[in-house]
C-alpha cells in the first residue's frame, strides 16, 4: 500500500467524493498512473475554490483507490482522466492541527513540493491523517 497526497481545491474534492472518483492535475493522466488499487489517497485543499486568495489549508478527504482502471470522462470540451475511489466518512482537519507531527512538513521548504499536485505520503503520515479525519 502506498499513500498519496493530492492537492486540490475543496470545491473540486467535494465533487470528486460525490462522484466516487479521483481526478488529479486538472484531469491529466500522469498522476493517476502512479496509483494502484489499494493505495490511500488523501486530499489536501490549500483553498476552497480554484483562484481563491484566502487560504483554507485543510485535509479534506481520504479514500482507497478501488481498482486499476483509468478512464477518460466526457464533459464537453473538458475530458479529464479519472479513477474510482472508495471514500471514507471523514471530517476536514486543518493542516496546523497535524503539522508538528507529520513527516511531510519536516523538510525545509516542504510547501513547495505541494505545487506538484500529487506526492507520496509515508505510512506514518497516512495513519496520522486517517486517525484525525475518520468519524
Amino acid at each position: 500500500m502506498t499513500g498519496w497526497l493530492g492537492v486540490v481545491s475543496a470545491e473540486h474534492v467535494r465533487r470528486g467524493v460525490g462522484l466516487g472518483i479521483a481526478q488529479i492535475g486538472h484531469g491529466k493522466r500522469a498522476g493517476l498512473d502512479r496509483m494502484k488499487a489499494g493505495d490511500t489517497l488523501v486530499y489536501y485543499s490549500p483553498v476552497e475554490r480554484l483562484g481563491d486568495r484566502v487560504p483554507l489549508r485543510q485535509f479534506t478527504a481520504l479514500g482507497v483507490i478501488a481498482d486499476d482502471e483509468i478512464w477518460r470522462a466526457d464533459e464537453g470540451e473538458f475530458k479529464p482522466y479519472r479513477r474510482r475511489v472508495r471514500y471514507a466518512d471523514t471530517s476536514p482537519v486543518p493542516l496546523d492541527t497535524l503539522r508538528s507531527d507529520l513527516h511531510l512538513t519536516t523538510q525545509p521548504n516542504w510547501g513547495y513540493q505541494l505545487r506538484r499536485g500529487l506526492l507520496p505520503l509515508d505510512a506514518h503520515d497516512v495513519a496520522l491523517i486517517r486517525d484525525n479525519m475518520e468519524l
